[in-house]
């Protein structure tokens, strides 16, 4: 699936200025979106880690919009641009910001990640309310991964280098 990709190591880090970092730029093809540059820096020392997503094509800001209503869905491929910002309404907000990745995965590789926040938030939580309000939109998430309860999902980029890759997705102007 990749054409190509080019790997340099051994260069300096931004953050620890050791000579560990990798960088890696890789060419590939996503069937109905086109070919995507990946691009990513791995500092082995200090873990700093960034990646990002370019469409190879010159896109217009755009919005997709998908329904997740069964198990099914959880295969939909999402491409998020580092400036992408992806809304799950009364669940969470991932908005870009220096520290933002881009990535190519699927509607379940969000919603783990949006769990993943959710559990360290629950684990953190000292308030008991707050607790109890992590612990009920752990299990909304999880019944919409069994297909047994749904959601709506967003993703706005004004690069236009994110998309929703499904029929189902409803693809309008930024």
């Amino acid at each position: 699936m990749t054409d190509k990709a080019t790997v340099m190591d051994k260069q300096q880090c931004p953050f620890c200025r050791k000579k560990t970092l990798t960088l890696t730029e890789a060419e590939r093809d996503v069937p109905y979106f086109g070919k995507v540059f990946l691009f990513s820096m791995t500092c082995s020392s200090c873990k700093y880690h960034k990646a990002d997503v370019e469409s190879a094509e010159q896109k217009t800001p755009t919005k997709f919009s998908l329904e997740v209503s069964k198990e099914d869905d959880m295969k939909i491929r999402i491409v998020r641009s580092s400036e992408a910002t992806i809304k799950i309404p009364h669940i969470t907000t991932i908005t870009p910001g220096p520290a933002s990745n881009g990535y190519i995965t699927n509607v379940e590789g969000i919603l783990r990640r949006v769990k993943h926040q959710i559990e360290v938030a629950r684990d953190n939580e000292e308030d008991e309310a707050m607790k109890k309000k992590a612990k009920n939109l752990l299990k909304k998430l999880n019944k919409v991964m069994w297909g047994q309860d749904r959601l709506k999902m967003t993703i706005e980029d004004p690069t236009g280098n994110s998309a929703i890759i499904s029929e189902k997705a409803v693809k309008s102007k930024l």
